[in-house]
This record gives structure tokens, sequence and C-alpha cells, in this order.
């Protein structure tokens, strides 16, 4: 099962993302995949403050590699993993330690053997003056949290 979006506009990248969020817990994967540009920090920024409750500022983990935020019961680690040269690199950006919260990951495939099979795949396409969201759920959890997930840009 395949869900596809369009996003017309930056707003509903950040709505998607925000829609998104009451589906999440503790132990979550989401491997964002696009390229340069591609809205991913965009989408995170969305999720991060509807599950945070209020307005906060995310920023992109390009330079820093990972990003931490604290929502009401749950720990929310951005990784972007564009630099990384090895996928042994993520030991020390904290991982193991992400495995208790969320984990939004830019450029996933750069994490190896460390991305878990049971993780939410979310890919950001240009689509013209857009882009088109799609989302593919691996594992039965996710294919159970996500059925029947409605979203409608504005």
């Amino acid at each position: 099962m395949t869900l596809r979006f369009p996003l017309p506009g930056e707003a509903d990248t950040r709505a998607l993302g925000a829609a998104l969020a009451g589906h999440l817990r503790a132990g979550d994967v989401i491997a964002l995949h696009g390229g340069l540009g591609a809205g991913k920090t965009t989408l995170a920024r969305g999720l991060v403050c509807a599950l945070a409750g209020k307005a906060i500022e995310v920023v992109s983990p390009t330079f820093t590699l990972v990003q931490t935020y604290e929502a009401p019961g749950l720990s929310i680690w951005h990784f972007d993993l564009y630099r990384l040269e090895s996928p042994d690199e993520l030991v020390e950006l904290g991982w193991q330690e992400a495995e208790d919260g969320l984990a939004l990951v830019e450029w996933p495939e750069r994490a190896g053997p460390f991305l878990p099979a049971w993780r939410l795949d979310l890919r950001l396409e240009p689509q013209g003056h857009s882009r088109m969201a799609y989302l593919e759920p691996r594992g039965e959890d996710w294919h159970k949290r996500l059925d029947g997930f409605q979203f409608r840009p504005s």
C-alpha cells in the first residue's frame, strides 16, 4: 500500500507532517527520501511542531547531522545523513538513544544496516511547481495505523 498526496505549496508540506503526528509513537522511524530542496525539513518542521503542541524553531540538521526536540512524552531525533561517510558514524550521532524516541531520517539510504526494515518511507518528489508525497508503510503495524489516513491539501 502506497499513499499518495499532492502538495501544492510549502504550507501543505508542513500540514502533511502535522497530520502524520497523530499516528506516531516512540520507537518509530520515518525515512525521508527526496533530493536537495525536496521539502524533507519542511515536512519535519510541521511534524515536530504538531508533536510539541506549539511553534518551535525546527532547523535543518545538514551541518550538525542531528537535531533533537522534546515533545510531551517523546524525544524527537532529526537526522540528516547526507554528509555521512560511513553508516558506522551513526553510533557517534546517538542513533541508539533515538530508539526510545521518534527518528526522522533524511538521506536514510546512508544508514545502511542501521535503518530498520520496520519503518515508514516518505518520499517527496517535485511535480512542476509543487511536489508529490508518497507514504509507504513497511510493517503490518504501520499498515494498521495508516489505514484510512486522509490528508487534503489547502
